[in-house]
């Protein structure tokens, strides 16, 4: 048991970095790439982890983790911010080589649109919730960016469809799908109360910010490289 995050974070990256290596495709040289753009978005969100795990909005099961810890935050936490947007960046990376005529590019625009109300909806129902509040006023101010700066994410939103079935293994595991206990346990004082299957629902925008600040920064450190 006390491997189980662990356990998560490896089989999130396990496939991902096998296929690193196919040949016509060669992610694995652009690893140097993805490790200083991860660890760039990941310092602002661990602050924010940092914070949120001080003020009880969430906690980790000590059953589920090693207890290794980097001020109140589980080692097992910490790899989640790069083991995570590894896979993501890959599927990312995979699908900009396969899929030549997105069909989101002509509605990504839309979606951001729509995503902006979402976050909107979450701050005003937050009723001081932090973890509602919080990850809905982020995820708009990104989103207004992308807006204001014409962005287009619609490869980014084609990502996300494709892990979304894996986040709901994974985070379901990580919210106790299958265990007697949740691994990462919230207050739900600090959430809407609402779940996908054992999944508070702000997780699914707090995920989306995660992986576009990923894939953004990555393909800015390309351009500059």
């Amino acid at each position: 048991m006390k491997y189980s995050y662990l356990l998560v974070n490896l089989a999130c990256v396990f496939i991902p970095i096998i296929a690193s290596f196919y040949k016509r495709r060669k992610f694995y040289k652009q690893w140097n790439r993805f490790f200083l753009s991860s660890t760039i978005v990941a310092i602002p969100f661990l602050i924010w982890d940092e914070i949120f795990t001080i003020q009880g909005v969430w906690g980790f099961n000590d059953d589920y983790i090693l207890g290794l810890r980097l001020g109140h935050l589980p080692l097992e936490e910490i790899m989640f911010f790069y083991c995570i947007p590894f896979a993501c960046v890959f599927t990312y990376f995979a699908l900009s080589f396969i899929v030549k005529r997105n069909p989101l590019d002509r509605v990504d625009r839309y979606i951001s649109i729509i995503l902006c109300v979402l976050s909107i909806v979450f701050v005003l129902l937050s009723d001081g919730g932090l973890y509602s509040l919080f990850t809905g006023f982020f995820t708009l101010i990104f989103l207004m960016i992308i807006l204001y700066k014409k962005i287009s994410l619609s490869y980014i939103y084609l990502t996300y469809i494709c892990v979304y079935p894996f986040f709901l293994i994974s985070n379901g595991i990580l919210t106790g799908t299958g265990l007697a206990e949740p691994i990462v346990c919230y207050d739900n004082r600090h959430n809407l109360g609402m779940r996908i299957f054992t999944i508070p629902i702000e997780d699914n925008i707090y995920g989306f910010l995660l992986i576009a600040m990923n894939i953004l920064l990555f393909e800015k450190l390309k351009i500059r490289g």
